[in-house]
């Protein structure tokens, strides 16, 4: 790990050009890699940014430095068999899946990008610091390398985006299929490409070293100009997830690190990832209140029993056979009732106690912590799901949040309340709508035709 680069003492990012003139965000951590110092919360307009998906395309460069390890090893792909969720019975070289870690019980408790780079050779995204745990416990001859901050992630997305990396590459990307990578280049710096993305439209992600990231990301910027490229800010990256029907940490749910005291007492022995996907949830907000039990969640429930392959023993395997073979809840997406924000707003002006603010996405408070907010999905007095990663989407013009809610309430059109506040504080019934989910229903990543899309190489 790239460990002077986290000893900076102005916490910026050095993987995005510094620009004071964008209104930046200090989110305050400072022992976690992958968050820590200043990053644009909005560069020019949140709106502006969350139609780049849909129009242009956007560049988000939020992430960096973001944590990749390096798997390898005789024993890496049987590491990887016994504890993911995944299947490996097919995954050759230049592939990605959307990795899955579980505990005992089913819940989440990592997941993130798998991609296989040789024949004993992956890269994984976000799943440290639990692989390095379960390789650590376990009897394997593997040997996991944590690169963060020793490499660059940029994500694009839009319409354009295959253009803008054919422009940047110089370089056909017409026959890279969706969950796929390899290698490239962009003015003599070499990169991998890959076909993924999080807001749901065509998108790519161009990963790279260090040295090389700030003239990567000004290249592809200047590669972009003619399609109009938009630089993404955390508040329109934040929207993304949600429109998109693609739950994520931090957002819709926490890991279950405190149900493993074993994993809990790793980390503490660590200190340097700070416990980050606890101790940033100290803060839990909304109606469900403050136990983190009630909203641990399963990869089933949240709709990637795609990722799953029951054919191969894992750790966790047991429960999610149960979950799957029982009714379970479902992730839906909920349309918020106009009148019923309005209320909420309304109420920041009047004499008595105000509503909780609808303020951004789920928020940043300025003690560097999120505000994870869970609320509670009523159908009268009952409670039957949790509604969390609330957005303003500026392209539906609507407000939306996901929700996992009891199968006999998943129908489209069922009418359900979100019960807006904290327990304790003044509350509000939110009429609210079961939807469809994803809500991005138009030109997604995984079925679009990209043969009808124009050459983007320089002539």
């Amino acid at each position: 790990m790239n460990q002077e680069l986290f000893n900076n003492q102005f916490k910026y990012s050095p993987f995005i050009p510094y620009d004071p003139t964008v209104n930046p965000l200090y989110t305050g951590y400072t022992t976690h890699p992958t968050i820590g110092g200043v990053q644009p919360f909005v560069y020019s307009d949140w709106r502006e940014e969350e139609l780049s998906w849909h129009d242009n395309c956007y560049i988000h460069a939020g992430l960096n430095p973001f944590p990749i390890s390096s798997i390898k090893g005789p024993d890496a792909l049987k590491f990887l068999d016994e504890n993911l969720a995944n299947g490996f019975r097919n995954f050759p070289i230049g592939k990605i899946k959307h990795a899955v870690m579980v505990n005992e019980d089913g819940l989440l408790m990592a997941d993130g990008l798998l991609l296989r780079i040789g024949e004993e050779e992956y890269e994984a995204s976000c799943l440290t610091p639990y692989i390095d745990y379960r390789a650590e416990i376990g009897d394997y001859d593997v040997k996991i390398e944590d690169k963060t901050g020793d490499t660059f992630l940029f994500q694009l997305g839009g319409p354009f985006s295959l253009e803008i990396v054919e422009a940047a590459t110089n370089e056909d990307f017409h026959n890279l299929k969706f969950l796929e990578h390899r290698m490239s280049s962009i003015n003599g710096m070499e990169v991998r490409v890959l076909r993924v993305g999080m807001a749901g439209s065509l998108a790519y992600e161009v990963h790279g070293v260090f040295r090389d990231s700030i003239p990567v990301y000004e290249s592809i910027l200047e590669a972009g100009k003619p399609y109009n490229i938009t630089r993404l800010g955390r508040h329109a990256y934040w929207n993304a997830h949600t429109e998109n029907g693609f739950p994520q940490a931090i957002i819709h749910f926490p890991y279950a690190v405190e149900t493993d005291r074993g994993y809990w007492d790793y980390l503490v022995k660590l200190n340097n990832h700070a416990l980050y996907f606890s101790a940033s949830f100290q803060l839990r907000t909304g109606s469900m209140g403050p136990d983190p039990e009630a909203r641990f969640v399963n990869p089933i429930e949240l709709g990637w029993g795609a990722a799953v392959s029951f054919q191969h023993d894992f750790i966790g395997k047991q429960a999610l056979l149960r979950i799957k073979d029982r009714p379970h809840r479902q992730m839906v997406t909920l349309v918020w009732e106009p009148e019923d924000i309005l209320d909420v707003y309304r109420s920041e002006f009047e004499k008595d106690e105000p509503y909780a603010p609808m303020e951004g996405p789920e928020d940043f408070l300025s003690n560097g912590k999120f505000e994870y907010r869970a609320d509670k999905v009523l159908i009268g007095d009952q409670c039957v799901g949790s509604s969390t990663g609330r957005i303003h989407s500026w392209f539906y013009r609507e407000m939306l949040s996901l929700a996992l809610v009891e199968p006999e309430y998943c129908a489209l059109g069922t009418k359900v309340d979100v019960l807006w506040g904290d327990p304790g504080t003044r509350q509000k019934r939110i009429r609210a709508r079961v939807s469809r989910f994803p809500y991005m229903d138009i030109g997604r990543n995984e079925v679009i035709n990209v043969g009808a899309i124009p050459s983007g190489l320089r002539r």
